[in-house]
């Protein structure tokens, strides 16, 4: 298992997810140089200092809750866990009131940068304890990545498990970008019969655009990368994704929550189709779709409406983690700087972008903003995006091109821009067969039940029972 360490003074860094911790020869000697190696729980506890920090890099990354026990008594009162994995966020909670109650605070950090986070600074998500705050701020803002005049990528996000579930929307985006994305090369692909190089080029000039960010970039490295055999190797890779869970995570909150994050939902149902292989390669072969025909409009237009449906798109997928970040905030109590957060992702994290930075200023604008759309600049934006937007959506659907979240993205914007939605037929449909009841638009607030079918009772008016 490879070990994970930063250099940063007082703070100790392992990867406990065995009894032994395996520690390769070379980094063992690169982590002693300014600190101290151990390869067992106990013997770090008896190293490390004494009213210092403890920072597994993910306690909790094995569902053995005795891992976590067995650092309790190494410690003293006022010493602090961090928990720099990939946790629930509900785990997080429960810790910070169980070690707290033990005099010993607990911090569960969201971190997210991939290979070069570690190397050159990562995006940092802390919460929990805010006790412990002081002690690690200049630690933990010391070793982020830096935007902008020098801010760091990280700050304080919130109470309990605030941090690690703002960690677990960032990665639900981030399924969000890619899905986008690729349904973006779909197209280009399918509907334009462009080559990987041609490819490559156009997501080379997008990223001087709007769309400038990190995985745009390394798309565009994808497209043109060529295999030993001087072949392009993405052709060759099995079209099967996979996937580590935090996405789900984020669509089954969005389902606990009531709030509509579509597209991240749709990310994580493409990735399951994805798996499906052998069961798509039998249906290819029965199902049937529209008849291929070759594309007869100006490319180089069409083009540019794949890249504003991608920029549109994007901006809906935004717009709905930060509605469930706002809905999060109010079920906990969390008081959450939205702008901040944005901030925390503009640098050092797989989703950095310089999109992000519009985000913080359009929080910074009115930091009670209720919606992204609702900003004077996304909504402008949107709008002029929006011609283009709906015609990639129906040429896609017309040539037979699965895109989930190019075309939920759309009938998200649709229906919330929608005062009047088909849903006062579905409240009918419930009172009728179950007596659920519904709200008059005159009577806002009365709860009314009416016998639609002139038999049952004041339960229900027919007799199915629901």
């Amino acid at each position: 298992m490879q070990s994970t360490h930063i250099r940063c003074g007082r703070m100790l860094m392992s990867c406990p997810s065995a009894e032994e911790l395996h520690v390769e020869p070379e980094e063992r000697s690169q982590v002693t140089k300014d600190g101290v190696a151990a390869s067992q729980v106990e013997k770090i506890g008896r190293r490390a200092v004494k009213g210092g920090t403890e920072t597994p890099e993910s306690p909790a990354e094995s569902k053995s809750p005795g891992r976590l026990e067995k650092w309790v008594p190494l410690l003293d009162t006022g010493d602090i866990i961090i928990d720099g994995g990939n946790s629930e966020y509900r785990d997080t909670t429960r810790r910070c009131r169980d070690l707290k109650a033990k005099g010993i605070l607990f911090v569960g950090s969201g971190v997210s940068g991939g290979e070069d986070g570690a190397r050159y600074g990562p995006s940092l998500m802390p919460g929990g304890n805010k006790e412990a705050w002081p002690h690690i701020k200049t630690i933990f803002q010391g070793i982020a990545a830096k935007v902008g005049t020098g801010e760091p990528c990280c700050d304080w996000v919130g109470d309990e498990g605030a941090g690690h579930f703002v960690k677990m929307v960032h990665n639900g985006i981030e399924y969000g970008d890619m899905q986008l994305i690729c349904e973006a090369y779909h197209l280009m692909k399918d509907v334009l019969g462009m080559e990987h190089n041609e490819m490559a080029k156009a997501f080379e000039e997008w990223n001087k655009t709007e769309l400038d960010s990190f995985l745009i970039e390394i798309t565009a490295n994808i497209l043109k990368f060529q295999d030993s055999d001087g072949t392009h190797l993405l052709p060759k890779i099995r079209d099967s994704a996979g996937q580590k869970g935090t996405g789900k995570w984020t669509a089954i909150s969005a389902l606990e929550y009531g709030m509509p994050v579509t597209l991240i939902g749709e990310a994580v149902f493409a990735r399951c189709l994805s798996s499906l292989k052998d069961e798509r390669i039998q249906a290819s072969k029965k199902l049937k779709g529209p008849q291929k025909i070759q594309f007869k409009g100006d490319k180089k237009s069409f083009l540019e409406d794949i890249r504003k449906a991608l920029y549109a798109s994007k901006i809906i997928s935004y717009t709905q983690g930060f509605m469930l970040l706002r809905q999060a905030a109010t079920e906990f109590g969390w008081t959450l700087n939205y702008g901040g957060i944005a901030l925390m992702w503009r640098g050092g994290c797989i989703i950095r972008s310089v999109f992000l930075g519009k985000i913080k200023d359009a929080f910074d604008r009115n930091p009670e903003l209720q919606n992204l759309l609702l900003d004077d600049f996304f909504k402008s934006a949107v709008e002029n995006c929006q011609e283009s937007w709906r015609r990639a959506v129906s040429t896609g659907v017309q040539a037979g091109i699965p895109m989930p979240c190019f075309t939920t993205a759309l009938s998200f914007y649709d229906g919330y821009r929608h005062e009047m939605l088909p849903a006062n037929l579905i409240q009918a449909q419930r009172d009728y067969f179950g007596a659920h009841t519904y709200e008059l638009l005159a009577k806002p607030g009365k709860f009314i039940h009416t016998n639609w079918t002139g038999h049952g009772g004041s339960v229900s008016s027919s007799s199915y029972n629901a």
